[in-house]
């Protein structure tokens, strides 16, 4: 087996997202914007720091530690302090603002297995011992799914995969690569491109995520409409069980029975743990042409992707931003005048051949210009690209400004995205209004297929000092609006604990029974991920 060297990787904060040392303000164009729409906001207390903050579980007794080490020595289990309050989460809103909190829920310990034997001697002392064990990636779930919940066990594991990193084959006539779970995105394109390939899967979360969590959450990618989302790119897994191993993925096209690939793609770490991948990668584009157009409206820019898509003229990224969205991208490129009129804009990007993509671009340019679009600034198109993954630090600072600010997503089809768009809006106007608070609703269509598309919310609002509970209350009556109006609780952000309550809703009952059946098959103990994805039965 080839492996790549241990990745380079940095904590995040624990508190924040990303490296502390890229942490910024907010642009004085977005100040001036959060101004005149929320007026000024009190900042929050400051929470406290790592080396302050309190865990209020208790750690693995001694007993289990040892059994742990003797499963993937001494070295490798860690029940200290700060390695514990690192593992105590994912990074969305509400995650962020417990931080704050001077208590926090921990794992009782974090293991750090270095091969598949290591995993599954981890999951038999759990299973032995009564204690849970939640997978752990890059940290950047945002839906509950890393929340340290032990069920009805007596204490959580947390199964570090970092140390399952690397290359175990690569194929450029078949043009697969074969990966340990745990290597980052950035460490696996970095191989790629030095033998001429990608992946060209960059969700928000690139920078910190791991490739086994993106099967486990069914990521979607800013070069979705290009590539397809994650789940597309997956050939073939290797599953660790508490009940065995599975090899999944003999051939491409098998009608040998249902294809259980599918199934561990979203599985949350509920029924094993996805330690290896084999993944479908493509060559390096020799071209990439970006271009910027504007919309009188969202209607007209949505049909517009809409025929895009359906004509297959090729676009590596196409999205489109409502007007509101389109306001604040033209604040934080200092167009501070034109942030105030209206009108939507979208962003696309072709890649691939130099001889073909131009070809491309022209066709979907054609498009555009008959659905009524027009060439827009170009600075739009090269502002999204450059800072496609900054969004979760301008969160943080917007988050210590007093703003809140979160993110919710859904899908559905294009005969229908109107009405859900305009039911998420009303929902979460409404909800605000019950919490007297001043907000700004921004929405995105990032995701395309020929039969619908998802849309993609980021809020903001000016909640106070104590949000948690009212933004939980506004949650929830949009997801009740998402599930009144056809849309699915998720597209790409997975269900996890925040998202559970309202899965059976959209698959049903004989659905759960399914998945509990399957779950109980697997992980007979129910050790693995408590009450992620669904509630465990009592």
């Amino acid at each position: 087996m080839s492996t790549l060297p241990q990745d380079e990787r940095i904590d995040m904060r624990w508190d924040g997202w990303g490296d502390p040392a890229r942490a910024h303000g907010l642009p004085g164009g977005v100040k001036l914007l959060l101004t005149a729409v929320l007026g000024r906001m009190p900042k929050p207390p400051r929470g406290p720091g790592l080396a302050e903050a309190e865990i209020s579980t208790p750690a693995l007794t001694a007993d289990d530690l040892a059994a742990l080490a003797e499963a993937v020595g001494e070295a490798h289990v860690d029940a200290g302090h700060d390695a514990r309050l690192l593992h105590a989460g994912g990074k969305s809103t509400p995650d962020l603002l417990r931080r704050r909190q001077a208590e926090q829920a921990a794992p009782g310990a974090v293991v750090l297995p270095g091969t598949e034997a290591e995993v599954a001697a981890v999951l038999a002392v759990a299973g032995e011992r009564g204690l849970a064990v939640v997978p752990f990636g890059g940290g950047t779930a945002v839906t509950g799914g890393l929340e340290p919940d032990a069920g009805q066990h007596r204490g959580v594991v947390s199964l570090d995969l970092r140390r399952l990193s690397g290359l175990v084959a690569f194929d450029d006539v078949d043009q697969q690569a074969t990966f340990l779970a745990g290597t980052t995105a950035p460490a696996a394109e970095t191989f790629l491109a030095e033998r001429g390939f990608e992946l060209g899967h960059f969700p928000q979360s690139f920078e910190f995520a791991t490739l086994g969590g993106f099967a486990a959450m069914r990521s979607s990618g800013q070069s979705s409409a290009g590539y397809g989302r994650f789940d597309a790119m997956v050939t073939g897994l290797r599953v660790v069980t508490p009940t065995g191993p599975l090899d999944l993925g003999r051939a491409p096209g098998s009608a040998a029975g249902p294809d259980l690939v599918r199934w561990f793609l979203g599985s949350e770490g509920t029924c094993g743990v996805i330690t290896q991948l084999r993944l479908r990668v493509h060559p390096v584009p020799e071209a990439r042409l970006f271009d910027a157009w504007a919309f009188g409206d969202f209607a007209a820019g949505a049909d517009a992707l809409r025929r895009v898509v359906q004509l297959g003229t090729g676009p590596t990224v196409i999205r489109l931003s409502d007007e509101a969205e389109t306001a604040v991208s033209l604040a934080q490129v200092g167009q501070i005048g034109r942030a105030l009129a209206t009108g939507c804009s979208a962003v696309v990007l072709h890649e691939g051949p130099a001889d073909l993509t131009p070809a491309r671009r022209e066709a979907t340019s054609r498009v555009l210009r008959e659905a009524g679009g027009e060439p827009a600034d170009a600075k739009l198109a090269a502002s999204w690209d450059h800072g496609r993954f900054k969004a979760p630090y301008l969160r943080d600072a917007l988050l210590a400004h007093g703003v809140f600010c979160e993110t919710l997503e859904t899908a559905t089809t294009w005969s229908n995205l109107h009405a859900l768009k305009a039911a998420v809006t009303t929902a979460l106007e409404r909800g605000f209004a019950e919490e007297r608070a001043k907000n700004r609703i921004l929405c995105h269509i990032s995701h395309v297929y020929p039969t619908g598309a998802s849309l993609y919310f980021t809020v903001i609002a000016g909640l106070g000092t104590e949000s948690l509970e009212p933004w939980s209350r506004v949650k929830s009556r949009v997801n009740d609006a998402i599930m009144a109006a056809g849309g699915t609780i998720s597209h790409h952000h997975g269900v996890g604990t925040d998202h559970a309550p309202w899965l059976e809703h959209e698959i049903g009952s004989a659905g759960i029974r399914l998945l509990r059946a399957v779950q109980a098959e697997l992980d007979p103990s129910g050790i693995m991920n408590p009450n992620a994805l669904i509630p465990r039965p009592l």
